[in-house]
């Protein structure tokens, strides 16, 4: 794309650049009031975003019979040695607050007889925990509460229709905003004394996905040219119940469809999860991705049985399910749901503390495209919107409760925009499942690394290869198999769980 005008915007000072219009952004752009947020989109509309695509719902201890310990185990266990016990406990801990606070935004969420909330089951949850709204609408249906809410709100702004593609920095290796672009080409310099990355995840990367295709690691790319420290990026999650209908991205089957009774079985009619896993299919996803995957290549097509766990109930229950499946010519009322697994989560990220804080000043980071340490190396189901709002809250509260100082950045140059075009975009996306996905090992990364660098030689350092590379790398380093990384070649996991921190210079 030519070059085209720019304009600079500065910000009033102590105003927040939130970049980003999910769960994550959203929530913390309306706890900063009422400090001025600027919201800076592409998208017209916040229905594109990954949040509002979650289907389960909002993990917290809101039953008498549940705990906030109970909670903050099952999300240490799931993590398979690398979440952080602390973190872990501030999520459940504050968990409940925070789906209250939801409610009271006005989300719907699904109710019992008594008024009490309605919480399912779902995999690696010791107790039922997962609040949901309509079924399996709650992305959607809390996306949509919090942007009537932030167009309400007096002290949110909307910069609709950017798409942020560089970190500004000051002299002293501040971050004083973002280079953002619009769809005519037009280039606006937004200064800012504090940027929010709150971007989502990395699933359009690879050619399998149930994420927007748009959600390529743009931030994480951005950030770490400029210097921000990466945390954890080879621990990708694959869902292992995308429904395989031949669709990009690949439309969900709820975790909790299994939670309610539905079993797996392949083509030739055996349930096969207990072969694989003593906890059947209520295993951990990476768990029960593999034994998927292991079903396609001995060419035994894995299915969802959902005839009778949920049969006649279907439309109700999971509407959305049921609209992807009859679109496809299947009712899974009586029919088998063909699935296969898919890249759903990235459990790595900027490598932030507990309240955003990245090791750059003026750098902040919520949501996917954060790492906290809450996730380690296997997120715990419908724990990701409970993230969003709980360390979205507390990135709120740090802002507010600081004094900022003012930054400028430095001269801002117009740069060529580094599309990737089509064709460069689906050679990586292929490259990125054949190569780091649910298996992996040394050849297949190794190659994969020299066919980013031979892209980067076409395009340059486009912030999806630079996300890319550093995912790559980072798991070619991790030579062991622990949660969503797994390796062929080092099928064990080590005594010692360490978490893995990665910076771009080190790269070169």
């Amino acid at each position: 794309m030519p070059l085209g005008t720019l304009e600079t915007k500065r910000l009033p000072a102590g105003s927040v650049l939130v970049v980003g219009a999910g769960l994550a952004g959203l929530y913390l752009a309306l706890k900063l009031a009422p400090r001025k947020v600027y919201v800076l989109t592409s998208r017209r509309s916040s229905v594109g975003s990954a949040s509002a695509w979650a289907q389960g719902g909002i993990a917290a201890a809101m039953s008498p019979d549940d705990s906030a310990e109970s909670h903050a185990k099952d999300t240490i266990a799931a993590g398979d040695g690398l979440v952080d016990p602390e973190i872990a406990r501030i999520l459940a801990t504050e968990g409940p607050d925070r789906v209250r606070d939801l409610a009271t935004l006005g989300v719907p969420f699904d109710r019992n007889d008594k008024g009490e909330l309605y919480l399912s089951l779902e995999a690696a949850h010791s107790l039922p925990r997962v609040a949901r709204v309509k079924g399996d609408t709650a992305g959607a249906e809390i996306i949509k509460v919090m942007v009537k809410r932030a167009q309400e709100a007096d002290h949110v702004e909307g910069l609709i229709g950017w798409r942020a593609e560089s970190l500004l920095t000051n002299g002293h290796g501040a971050v004083a905003g973002a280079l953002a672009r619009n769809d005519e080409g037009a280039l606006l310099g937004i200064e800012a004394d504090i940027t929010v990355m709150a971007t989502g995840g990395v699933g359009g990367l690879f050619a399998v996905t149930t994420n927007p295709r748009t959600a390529r690691g743009d931030a994480l790319g951005m950030a770490a040219v400029v210097g921000a420290k990466m945390r954890d990026m080879e621990f990708v999650q694959f869902h292992p119940t995308a429904i395989d209908i031949g669709r990009d991205p690949a439309p969900l089957a709820t975790e909790a469809l299994r939670g309610d009774g539905a079993v797996l079985t392949n083509a030739k009619g055996v349930r096969f999860m207990p072969r694989y896993h003593e906890q059947g299919e209520l295993a951990p996803r990476d768990d029960v991705a593999r034994a998927i995957f292991a079903e396609i290549e001995a060419g035994r097509q894995p299915y969802l049985d959902c005839r009778k766990a949920v049969g006649h109930h279907f439309p109700d229950e999971f509407p959305t399910v049921f609209e992807s499946c009859m679109s496809a010519g299947i009712d899974p009322r009586t029919q088998l749901i063909p699935i296969a697994p898919a890249v759903h989560y990235h459990m790595g990220g900027i490598a932030t503390d507990s309240y955003g804080q990245s090791n750059l000043d003026g750098l902040l980071a919520v949501g996917e495209c954060s790492a906290v340490g809450v996730h380690g190396a296997n997120r715990l189901a419908s724990n990701s919107l409970l993230e969003a709002t709980v360390f979205g809250g507390r990135a709120a509260d740090y802002i507010n409760g600081r004094e900022w100082s003012e930054k400028r950045a430095g001269t801002i140059r117009k740069q060529p925009w580094l599309s990737m075009g089509p064709e460069i975009s689906q050679s990586l996306r292929n490259a990125m499942t054949a190569n780091c996905g649910v298996r992996r090992n040394a050849k297949k990364l190794n190659n994969l690394l020299a066919h980013i660098e031979g892209l980067m030689e076409q395009v340059g350092r486009a912030n999806p290869l630079i996300a890319s590379k550093i995912i790559a790398a980072s798991a070619l380093a991790r030579e062991e198999s622990r949660g969503g990384h797994y390796r062929d070649d080092f099928t064990d996991i080590k005594d010692e769980a360490v978490s893995s921190y990665i910076t771009y210079d080190m790269l070169d």
